[in-house]
């Protein structure tokens, strides 16, 4: 018996250091949420406007541009998975790459060649371990990405897009991310950033109507100097990056979210395990009392019989 009691004795303490663990990171991703989400709030309306003001341009100069133009046979596209770095973030990684797989098989059955580029240790391990081809992967700026980081990938995404070419180049671009709607709401998606999904002039109400019924929606009129074409060259590399930074700072925000609700799962789970360990140490001790009592009785028993029989 006083074996059973050292045991649980021992778990308890092991799940009490346990226990510290995930409080300690429990706390320490919540003090990194509020920043988090407020780096990508901060982001979202730039990273809009930008996409408005590029599609404007496209829409309002009918300049057929590399960039905004789709390919009539596309082969090859890339897909950028954006993870994490860490773990303790309960299914945070599992959703999203599942829906990265999902997407690589929708473009695999539409016959396209598919070009791997991840951010985050989690992603590169998955693809790593299963023998995929990675053309390029970033580490160690999940958590607080900047927007050096995201020009750096936006300048390596552009490097290889060419849709006219018949031999080699990307036709099309997707990235896959976890969009940050609220602390406990985060759910993994993949967007298209290129060729852009260029939105005229007359669809571009903020309810889905006409530009009559919403006016202040409606495209400004623009005057292009030198050229259409010049600016679209200049606007369309920042929306990538713009884009990409965006996206980095929303699976930020809901990688935290994340790890913050699996520790606080793990430390309620330690504390109704200690209770457990605890109750049991205590069923134990007192089968080792009532155990000593029994062999006490009856050893006073069995010398009072053999007192009598003398």
């Amino acid at each position: 018996m006083g074996a059973q009691q050292r045991v649980f004795k021992q778990k308890i303490r092991s799940t009490q250091s346990l226990r510290k663990i995930f409080k300690a990171m429990e706390l320490i991703a919540a003090s990194r949420i509020q920043k988090a989400i407020a780096r990508s709030q901060a982001a979202s309306p730039y990273a809009n406007a930008l996409t408005r003001a590029v599609s404007a341009v496209a829409s309002e100069s009918n300049v057929e541009h590399v960039l905004t133009t789709e390919s009539e046979n596309v082969s090859r596209a890339a897909v950028l998975v954006i993870g994490p770095d860490r773990g303790f973030a309960g299914a945070y990684s599992a959703n999203l790459l599942r829906e990265a797989e999902e997407l690589i098989r929708l473009l695999h059955s539409e016959g396209k060649d598919v070009q791997l580029f991840t951010i985050g240790s989690k992603a590169k391990n998955y693809y790593t371990f299963r023998d995929r081809k990675i053309e390029r992967s970033w580490t160690g700026i999940s958590e607080s990405p900047t927007a050096e980081n995201a020009r750096e990938i936006g300048e390596a995404l552009l490097e290889n897009f060419d849709p006219e070419s018949a031999d080699s180049g990307l036709d099309e671009i997707y990235i896959v991310f976890t969009k940050f709607v609220s602390s406990v709401t985060h759910d993994p998606e993949y967007r298209r950033l290129l060729p852009l999904e260029v939105v005229d002039a007359g669809e571009a109400s903020t309810g889905g109507g006409s530009a009559e019924s919403s006016g202040a929606a409606a495209f400004p009129l623009y005057e292009f100097e030198p050229s259409a074409e010049a600016v679209l060259d200049s606007l369309l590399p920042r929306y990538i990056d713009s884009r990409i930074l965006s996206a980095l700072l929303s699976a930020s925000a809901s990688e935290q979210a994340s790890r913050q609700a699996a520790m606080k799962t793990a430390t309620d789970n330690a504390d109704d395990l200690i209770k457990t360990y605890t109750r049991l140490a205590n069923t134990a001790r007192q089968a080792e009392i009532t155990q000593e009592l029994t062999e006490i009785v009856g050893g006073a028993d069995a010398l009072a019989a053999s007192a009598a029989g003398d």
